[in-house]
């Protein structure tokens, strides 16, 4: 409950500040638009010339993309601005004021900032999932959609463990920025299956980067492709994740000297 009231006091301070700078907004829904037309123009390239993509039919892409939508609006709402906070709190020595705080010091930082409009991806990707649902009518039984409501959880908390881990090796190493561009620039293979990538890269974005357990596993729940196996690997990898991100911020922090060093 702790991390829900902090999430909901930075959205409402989030709010106040973007409020600011309107036109924001504008900008804002701009790329959002150009991105999700870029998303479906692919999509209509590729089904022009196959009725199957790896065996993923249409709705079942679309399905996939909202699912990309829906993730990454929720890394560029609060995930990537509180890390890119972080960082720049670890490199300016600031950190302290918020380990000083009577709150979990990963709870505080996680929350820590919040670009509302970038929430606009987050609807963007709601509707696409919907869209995706009545398209397959039927086809989507309540054990699909509490797979995908478990798979979409797991793949989240696996995306939220590998930017904390990223951004604690700032307690190290002064700039990590590249790493975090390098990172995105992965997250944009999400929008398409990862079974059509060459094996390497499939356990890449499977593995190293947890980009098939946020995006492609999700969908697969929605396309009743998803084994009890997968679920079962994306809820243990999620547990371990976490539990590993924990254990390596505690340990950052003990490393962390502070602005009076």
């Amino acid at each position: 409950m702790t991390l829900l009231r902090l999430l909901w006091i930075n959205l409402r301070v989030g709010v106040m500040n973007e409020l600011e700078y309107r036109g924001n907004f504008l900008v804002q829904l701009v790329q959002s638009a150009v991105g999700l037309s870029f998303a479906l123009g692919g999509l209509a390239v590729v089904f022009a010339h196959t009725d199957t993509l790896a065996g993923w039919r249409p709705s079942e892409l679309v399905a996939l993309v909202g699912v990309y939508f829906l993730v990454g609006g929720v890394i560029r709402a609060v995930v990537q601005p509180s890390m890119s906070r972080l960082m720049e709190d670890v490199r300016q020595g600031t950190l302290d004021f918020t380990l000083t705080k009577p709150e979990d010091s990963q709870v505080l930082v996680t929350v820590k900032e919040v670009q509302i409009w970038k929430l606009i991806d987050v609807g963007l990707g709601l509707g696409l999932v919907g869209l995706a649902l009545v398209r397959l009518g039927a086809g989507v039984g309540a054990l699909q959609a509490l797979g995908f409501g478990v798979a979409l959880l797991a793949g989240a908390a696996m995306v939220y463990s590998f930017w904390l881990m990223l951004a604690t090796l700032t307690f190290w190493f002064v700039r990590l920025d590249n790493i975090l561009v390098i990172f995105m620039a992965m997250w944009e293979a999400g929008r398409w299956p990862v079974g059509i990538y060459p094996p390497w890269l499939r356990y890449t974005l499977t593995f190293v980067v947890p980009v098939a357990f946020a995006t492609t596993v999700p969908a697969e729940a929605l396309a009743g492709r998803l084994t009890g196996e997968t679920l079962a690997a994306a809820l243990g990898l999620g547990a371990v994740l976490l539990t590993l991100s924990r254990w390596f911020w505690r340990f950052g922090v003990r490393q962390y000297s502070g602005a009076s060093a």
